[in-house]
């Protein structure tokens, strides 16, 4: 599997003994990402098999403790580790200051390079973009500037039909270019390349719904997306606690789904409230036929 979501942390403000505060690790085309970093996320990452040193990029949605605590202390450990790999690190204004006052304060200087980019209130658009992924960014709304993100693994490059283009002469240079989807003329002839190749399979996308209250204006940058992460602090019980501290239920969580058309909706955040998710998933699929809740450890194939 190319791409995957691991579930490091599916609770949130308060950790209980079940449910750490958020952060998630994505595998795209061998990318590592890692999006948020609450307390506590370098004992779930050795508790599930995901490497340190092995982390591209980081993701921070918001400046709340649960969503970030984590990071400072990630830094050291990659340090103590011997890391000398630079990493990318995205987050609000005010992360920057946030970590390198931290570090500093430790005393030690560490042995790679940290790259913060922070995204000013309300942006929307690309963060990072190579040959095999891209990540792309959107406001949501909570208390403080928040962010959504999404991970999109590029459509692969097109399967040559060897025998065919053997069969027919064609010249094996050309191979590459046609798997690209270009269009070759020779002494006037026209090699199509769709005549020689077989389309990849399309683009996988990721989206992740950090803390925000029940808006629509989130669906046009989460359309189609193939499996999407959205908060579900409450059940429609507390709808009003939800709304007044900026947080979503479980049903406001499947609208959404619904209404961008995805293909899974999976819900995490949970109010420490709560022994499990039964009732979230119960409300959910209420509205939404392929709704679950998460747990720590579990890990999705997007």
């Amino acid at each position: 599997m190319s791409f995957t979501v691991t579930i490091l942390g599916s609770g949130s403000a308060l950790p209980t003994s079940r449910r750490n505060p958020t952060s998630q690790f994505v595998l795209c085309s061998n990318r590592n990402i890692l999006i948020d970093c609450g307390e506590g996320t370098q004992m779930q990452m050795r508790k599930f098999g995901v490497k340190f040193q092995k982390i591209d990029i980081v993701l921070i949605s918001h400046l709340h403790g649960d969503h970030y605590f984590g990071l400072v202390g990630l830094l050291s450990t990659m340090h103590l580790l011997g890391r000398t790999k630079s990493l990318k690190v995205y987050g609000p204004i005010g992360l920057d200051l946030i970590l390198r006052s931290q570090l500093e304060a430790d005393g030690n200087r560490l042995n790679y390079t940290i790259d913060v980019q922070e995204l000013t209130a309300g942006y929307d658009g690309e963060l990072f973009q190579d040959e095999k992924i891209e990540i792309s960014t959107f406001p949501l709304n909570h208390r403080v500037d928040t962010f959504g993100f999404v991970i999109i693994e590029k459509q692969k490059e097109a399967k040559l039909l060897q025998k065919k283009a053997l069969r027919d002469n064609v010249k094996i240079e050309y191979y590459h270019r046609l798997k690209k989807g270009e269009d070759i003329v020779e002494d006037g002839v026209c090699i199509k390349a769709e005549e020689y190749t077989k389309k990849g399979p399309p683009a996988k996308k990721y989206a992740f719904c950090s803390d925000t209250k029940y808006s629509e204006s989130i669906i046009p940058f989460i359309q189609n997306v193939d499996l999407l992460y959205h908060e579900a602090t409450f059940t429609e019980k507390f709808i009003d606690r939800a709304k007044s501290t900026y947080h979503s239920t479980a049903v406001q969580a499947a609208t959404i789904a619904k209404l961008a058309s995805v293909s899974k909706l999976i819900m995490g955040h949970l109010s420490a409230r709560y022994e499990n998710g039964e009732v979230h998933a119960q409300e959910a699929l209420e509205v939404f036929s392929n709704s679950s809740v998460v747990e720590d450890g579990d890990v999705f194939s997007v």
